[in-house]
């Protein structure tokens, strides 16, 4: 089992910065992908940066150079600073970690663990 706890959410004027912490907790060791992702009023949950268990750190279109997701090599701790926000940035954001678990017939299935979000709101 793994909990995660997001902290850092504010705020800002556009073209501010905050940054954003997850704070992992449980068995780390089969984490496979952890990132982030974001819900904003009225609209679906969406992926804004994940790590993926090769190491691949997939941006959305919309953050890339603005945004920058950092990791301890425990998996423990998970930050997103990001910068230059604009209105469309807010949004709760959600700590995301998932792992793979023996399911039945020698299968497996993914496993996706979220945190409670915390609230970005950028406004003038």
């Amino acid at each position: 089992q793994v909990h995660l706890v997001e902290s850092g959410g504010d705020t800002v004027h556009p073209g501010g910065s905050l940054r954003l912490s997850c704070a992992a907790s449980g068995t780390m060791f089969n984490i496979y992908n952890m990132g982030w992702y974001r819900q904003a009023p009225g609209k679906k949950r969406e992926e804004v940066v994940i790590i993926r268990g090769g190491g691949t750190i997939d941006y959305a279109d919309s953050v890339l150079g603005r945004f920058h997701i950092s990791r301890d090599d425990a998996k423990t701790s998970l930050d997103l600073q990001m910068n230059n926000l604009n209105p469309e940035d807010t949004a709760v954001y959600y700590c995301y970690a998932d792992e793979y678990v023996a399911a039945g017939a020698g299968g497996t299935f993914l496993k996706k663990y979220w945190g409670q979000g915390t609230q970005v709101t950028v406004t003038s």
